[in-house]
């Protein structure tokens, strides 16, 4: 179970769940809520794994509960990071989720998948 720390008077844990590495990729399961409050520790483990990190990154969104504007964000600059772009695979994202990256745009921007496996799957 994640750390739960005191935030602007509640509750909250952490936005990075877990870190693993599988095969020719690493795996970052992000979960709660993904906002300005926790961006800059989701973005310092999203720049540390595509920076020398395997070819491949695969953000699990499955336990993501909200995602605001600036996670969007977090998500789009941790891309750059990477040669290879294709490579920053989302994966799991639940209806909130989605509804967030078609609002913004994003899922025609990202590679959005299913399942961890299929993104763990996918050619880039």
């Amino acid at each position: 179970m994640a750390e739960v720390q005191e935030q602007g008077g509640s509750l909250r844990q952490p936005p990075v769940r877990g870190i693993d590495t599988k095969d020719d990729a690493q795996v970052i399961l992000l979960g709660g809520e993904l906002d300005l409050y926790n961006a800059e520790a989701m973005r310092e483990a999203l720049f540390t794994a595509c920076s020398g990190g395997p070819p491949k990154i695969v953000v699990d969104l499955s336990e993501v509960e909200f995602m605001d504007s600036t996670a969007l964000g977090v998500l789009i600059e941790a891309r750059t990071k990477l040669p290879n772009r294709n490579a920053f695979l989302l994966a799991a994202p639940g209806l909130e989720t989605k509804r967030a990256l078609h609002i913004s745009g994003l899922d025609r921007h990202f590679s959005v998948h299913e399942s961890v496996d299929d993104a763990l799957a996918a050619e880039v």
